[in-house]
């Protein structure tokens, strides 16, 4: 393999790993801009992974299941959004629940569909696009065109529109936005449901354009990582295309090293890197978003009004 092919496998892997962490973080800044945090994304991905095996399984059609993965997204979005904005809950104590409840309905869904506690049977998948460069094929999935395409176009709706305007008003001061006539729990209502709407999507990616089956560890953390790359984006979806793609980089390198060390004969020292050392290579991706989030947590500005229930006066 050529110095050539290695950057073309390592951009394609990082455009692959980049895609859910950018859907759900593009979602997320939507719903934090309008005053919601909502962490729990991670459990939005495993519900929405979970279903797109259920539907991939029983139809084989992918883009039905990817539909109805958002569709899922959609509704728990919105649950979090009125038990937040109409009954005024915890919204970190409601996301953590989310994370909780979704990981003990896969393993129950799994046994009592499948027999199994660990994953489901494989399922068909969404073709790849395939784009030649030069003599060598760069590899892409047609959900990460869609990831670009809706951070961009939620940067344009945030920053060109007066709907955009009305939005970040609802998280920088809901009784200034209350003033002007907007209704700021439908508003926030409604952006937290696009948010779980975006992670349905990031959800269902892992399954039918991915890797063609579920598991309850399948995200990962990236849920949190998502959460992580809406404060290095400092709440800005173009930026935020830039932090996905880091974190994608950093777990395609780690993915790409780990297949280069078995590959190459190592001093004996560093044999540990053939096994011991997979742990290491699998730590990497989280360990960059770690120092990253370090570094530039004093530097974000977050909404004002971000986390904090509002009540009419």
């Amino acid at each position: 393999m050529t110095p050539i092919d290695d950057v073309i496998t390592l951009l394609s892997l990082s455009l692959t790993s980049m895609t859910p962490l950018l859907l759900a973080s593009t979602g997320e800044i939507l719903t934090e801009k309008s005053g919601v945090v909502n962490i729990g994304l991670e459990g939005i991905m495993i519900l929405t992974a979970l279903t797109s095996a259920i539907v991939t399984n029983y139809t084989g059609n992918p883009y039905l299941a990817l539909i109805v993965s958002s569709a899922v997204g959609l509704a728990i979005g919105m649950l979090m959004g009125y038990l937040s904005s109409y009954l005024h809950s915890n919204q970190i104590v409601v996301g953590t629940g989310i994370n909780m409840l979704a990981l003990g309905i896969a393993t129950l869904t799994l046994y009592r569909l499948w027999g199994e506690y660990g994953g489901s049977p494989s399922v068909g998948k969404l073709a790849d696009l395939q784009l030649p460069i030069g003599n060598a094929i760069l590899t892409l999935k047609p959900i990460s065109v869609v990831a670009i395409g809706l951070a961009i176009a939620s940067w344009f709706l945030l920053e060109k529109t007066t709907w955009g305007l009305r939005i970040r008003a609802c998280g920088e001061n809901p009784h200034s936005a209350e003033a002007m006539g907007v209704n700021v729990y439908r508003t926030r209502l409604l952006l937290t449901g696009i948010g779980g709407a975006y992670t349905g999507i990031a959800g269902s990616f892992l399954v039918v354009n991915w890797v063609g089956f579920f598991s309850r560890e399948m995200t990962s953390g990236r849920g949190f990582v998502a959460l992580a790359n809406v404060s290095f984006s400092n709440w800005h979806p173009l930026t935020a295309i830039l932090g996905a793609f880091l974190f994608g980089f950093f777990e395609a390198f780690a993915t790409w090293l780990s297949l280069k060390v078995q590959q190459v004969i190592l001093p004996e020292y560093l044999t540990f890197l053939r096994t011991s050392g997979q742990s290491l290579f699998k730590a990497l991706p989280y360990l960059a978003t770690l120092v990253t989030v370090v570094v530039i947590m004093k530097k974000v500005k977050m909404p004002r009004a971000l986390g904090k229930p509002y009540i009419k006066e």
